[in-house]
């Protein structure tokens, strides 16, 4: 999620206006007060760009295999302050140790994507990269900016199909629970909460149907980052740290090494497609 749309319009103004929108004057100038102090809280610490983290790793395992990574800011790596602490370098290294194969990283994720940008990065794709597996996480700028539920998972399906029809394995993180964000306040971080959560049960509901491993990020990794925000979260205390990207990495990787078929068997939180699982 990029730190330059949390200045223009706000997280918690964002989710004010999509969710609080119906309630009494009252309330909606208390949520309003709110917003304000939020923006203040996060400002922008964190610039627009995240390290580049793509290369080859482990060149000498041999029989490469070709990661890609789609979506927001958690998917680009912004809070990483090297690249190897980046979402895909950890997902790549993971793959390598896991599977005993080279791992070709190429991240085309951009800061403070929608759902709908799905498709814009994928078109930044040669036509002939054909990747093994795809991991995607969006939905927090959906829910920020009130995007409806149906249109953000409408878009998720179309890159899921794009991505299957190239041959891909995709792995989609579901949206995070804007409930962890300690800078926005009560009551607006419950609705954000909400909202997040509602997002991503759509979100798995759709990737599943659509032949996608599923990872539940609000319950394999949110609650270390609601109990421990001092680490898990960077210096904005909206996106992950270089340990908040281990954590999430490690979440993460038991569904793209089943997606790879290098392991049958995945911990709570995980859920294999429902329909067929090659591309």
């Amino acid at each position: 999620m990029s730190t330059k749309h949390l200045t223009r319009a706000g997280v918690a103004l964002a989710v004010l206006s999509g969710l609080a929108g119906g309630t009494a004057y009252g309330a909606r100038e208390l949520l309003t007060r709110q917003a304000a102090q939020a923006r203040r809280a996060i400002g922008k610490p964190l610039g627009d760009q995240a390290p580049l983290a793509d290369r080859h790793y482990k060149k000498k395992y041999g029989d490469p295999v070709d990661l890609l990574v789609l979506g927001d800011s958690i998917a680009a790596g912004l809070g990483a302050e090297r690249p190897k602490q980046t979402l895909g370098s950890r997902l790549a290294r993971g793959v390598a140790t896991h599977a005993g194969r080279s791992v070709r990283l190429r991240t085309a994720a951009v800061v403070g994507s929608e759902s709908s940008m799905l498709a814009t990065q994928l078109a930044s794709l040669p036509e002939s990269y054909r990747p093994d597996v795809a991991v995607i996480i969006v939905g927090g700028n959906d829910v920020t900016h009130r995007v409806p539920v149906a249109d953000s998972v409408r878009h998720l399906a179309e890159a899921i199909d794009a991505l299957r029809e190239r041959g891909a394995a995709v792995v989609v993180g579901t949206c995070p629970d804007l409930g962890a964000l300690r800078p926005v306040p009560q009551p607006l971080r419950a609705l954000g909460s909400r909202a997040s959560r509602q997002l991503a049960d759509a979100q798995r509901v759709t990737a599943l149907e659509r032949g996608a491993w599923v990872v539940s990020l609000a319950h394999v990794v949110g609650p270390f980052f609601i109990s421990n925000p001092e680490e898990m979260f960077s210096l904005d205390r909206f996106h992950p740290s270089a340990h908040g990207y281990k954590r999430t990495a490690k979440a993460m990787l038991p569904s793209v090494l089943a997606a790879l078929g290098v392991v049958d068997v995945v911990p709570f939180g995980h859920h294999a497609p429902l329909v067929g699982r090659s591309g």
